[in-house]
């Protein structure tokens, strides 16, 4: 039931419970519409963001087969020097060796976080309570 704008003349004339009515109806009209603007838009986003991490996800795997195919250009390499099983034996040794110096300092980054919860904050806002009782008391 859409209504016409009214004229200044008539504005006057037309009752109050239904200049209400008109102004529910179109708050609720405009809520509508801007929510079915905001799933469109989400929905758009969505999608972009889903073919995003699609590419990301690729992208992440055509590197990790980069990285194999470097890692035996490498043993190749060394095998042009050494007998091939001892070149890959190399190249193995060195992979664990820097496998476990990043899960070391991933373990020390892992600690630093822990507890999760975030203390400074927590201490901060203790402190403010206190400070708000104290005051509210006296």
């Amino acid at each position: 039931m859409s209504h016409a704008p009214l004229e200044p003349s008539k504005a006057s004339e037309t009752p109050v419970s239904e200049l209400v009515t008109r102004l529910s109806e179109q708050t609720t009209r405009l809520v509508r519409d801007e929510l079915r603007l905001a799933q469109a838009e989400l929905k758009d986003k969505g999608k972009h963001a889903g073919v995003g991490a699609g590419l990301f996800g690729g992208a992440g795997l055509m590197a990790f087969f980069g990285g194999a195919t470097l890692i035996t250009t490498i043993i190749l390499a060394l095998a042009l020097l050494i007998p091939a099983w001892l070149s890959a034996l190399i190249v193995t040794v060195a992979l664990f060796i820097i496998a476990g110096i990043a899960a070391l300092i991933g373990k020390k980054q892992v600690k630093k976080a822990a507890p999760p919860a975030p203390e400074a904050t927590m201490e901060n806002v203790k402190r403010d309570v206190k400070e708000v009782k104290e005051h509210g008391h006296r």
